[in-house]
């Protein structure tokens, strides 16, 4: 018999507390062993009793309970859950959280616990769109945190907006079922770039394209989900940093191409999905350029090429690039990876209100002797097909070692049998 997943439910105050008792039973239905951690809070909205009832363990919601606290109780706690859900997660518990607060047990919990956390946010669309809010959400997620939601729709407030909790049913499938790609990667390390880069002209200007990171980011979403060890060197964009993902902002192609290469030595797989300018200006002006008659001339030079220069290194990953392309797709793009010396090229249609600023996607990828149409879909669908496909053109295990991949690998299996915790984010919870 399977062994049952141990979830610490932490449930925070908050109208949408009254959907706990449901989602406490829906985790049960998928396997899980569910222990109920309330807050003070909470108990204005829905009685211990309840959540008791339905986890068929007692509710914990005391850090001073001299009796649990004895052996030491939330740190037992903390061990012993495999995932930690937060839901409904308050304004106010995000922002205990984010500040490091442990001044109740459930907070305390969270400082102490090695297991993933997730939570799932539920509050009024103001409140949630509050700066300070976002901010604490970022900081969250840069840490590694999780976030569910929250969704759209009518509130409590009677107002419709952000900030509704996922459903309970939503969340328990979204949790304990097994992640797309599980282990395809396990152990690897892959570096992806994404975004545009901008390249300056002056203090004020800069030459870019319409760029928004998103397929990148889908990649490395996917690449993480499938057990690798992912570094995103990202352009400028509007987007938060996927969990458990390392970011590393940069500005310009030659900040990027620096990234790389920092990085690149102990990397298995280089996933070059980034936009970056072709060109950049000979020199850049120290003071803003002034109209001066109709037309202004600026002498452009090839930028770095970042994704030739790793092909061409002699110890180097398996590479992976993206081409845009307005027309002729295949033809230009097998010539790219033919002429770089890719291991495989993924190329798209872009223009307008196609690729860019869109959040669909499709890709014709290409590799020596082969083909593969991905149908558009939502980017992240497209990029976990994307990444099921480099697994399998990735070199056999007992080929030529990548970067230490098969200590790794090995490493990586040995662990999943001595740590539970690493056994369920293998197959079963989607972190």
């Amino acid at each position: 018999m399977r062994p049952k997943t141990r979830i610490l439910l932490g449930v925070t105050g908050g109208i949408a507390a009254y959907k706990s008792p449901d989602l406490v039973r829906r985790l049960i239905e998928r396997g899980a062993e569910v222990q109920v951690v309330m807050t003070a809070s909470a108990r204005n909205f829905i009685t211990p009793m309840s959540l008791q009832a339905v986890s068929g363990r007692p509710v914990r919601g005391d850090l001073w309970d001299s009796a649990a606290e004895a052996a030491m109780g939330h740190i037992e706690l903390a061990r012993w859950a495999e995932l930690v859900l937060i839901a409904p997660a308050s304004a106010d518990f995000i922002a205990r959280l984010a500040g490091g607060r442990a001044d109740d047990l459930l907070a305390a919990l969270c400082i102490a616990t090695e297991a993933p956390l997730v939570l799932a946010p539920a509050m009024n669309r103001v409140m949630w769109a509050n700066k300070a809010t976002q901010a604490n959400v970022e900081t969250l997620i840069s840490r590694g945190v999780r976030m569910v939601g929250p969704a759209t729709g009518d509130q409590a407030c009677g107002e419709i907006g952000v900030g509704r909790m996922w459903e309970p049913k939503q969340l328990a499938e979204t949790l304990l079922e097994p992640p797309v790609n599980a282990g395809l990667f396990a152990g690897l390390n892959v570096l992806i770039t994404a975004g545009p880069t901008r390249e300056r002209l002056d203090p004020v200007r800069y030459l870019t394209n319409r760029s928004s990171g998103k397929m990148g980011f889908a990649v490395a979403t996917a690449a993480r989900e499938a057990g690798a060890h992912v570094t995103l060197v990202t352009g400028p964009v509007q987007l938060p940093t996927p969990a458990g993902i390392t970011r590393i902002d940069v500005e310009s192609a030659r900040d990027m191409y620096s990234a790389v290469h920092r990085h690149v030595a102990e990397t298995d797989v280089f996933i070059a999905a980034a936009a970056v300018a072709d060109f950049q200006p000979v020199s850049v002006a120290k003071q803003k350029i002034k109209k001066q008659g109709g037309t202004v001339k600026i002498d452009l030079e090839a930028a770095p090429d970042i994704i030739k220069s790793v092909a061409d290194m002699v110890k180097r990953p398996f590479v992976v690039g993206f081409a845009a392309e307005t027309n002729d797709v295949e033809e230009n793009a097998r010539s790219k990876l033919k002429r770089k010396k890719l291991d495989l090229i993924a190329a798209n249609l872009v223009g307008d209100g196609i690729a860019f600023d869109c959040e669909d996607n499709s890709l014709t990828v290409l590799w020596p002797g082969g083909k593969l149409e991905i149908a558009r879909a939502p980017k992240l669908t497209v990029a976990r097909e994307l990444i099921a496909l480099i697994a399998k053109r990735l070199p056999p295990s007992d080929g030529t070692p990548r970067r230490g991949a098969r200590k790794r690998r090995a490493q990586a299996a040995r662990a999943a049998v001595a740590d539970p915790r690493t056994r369920l984010r293998g197959r079963r919870i989607r972190r």
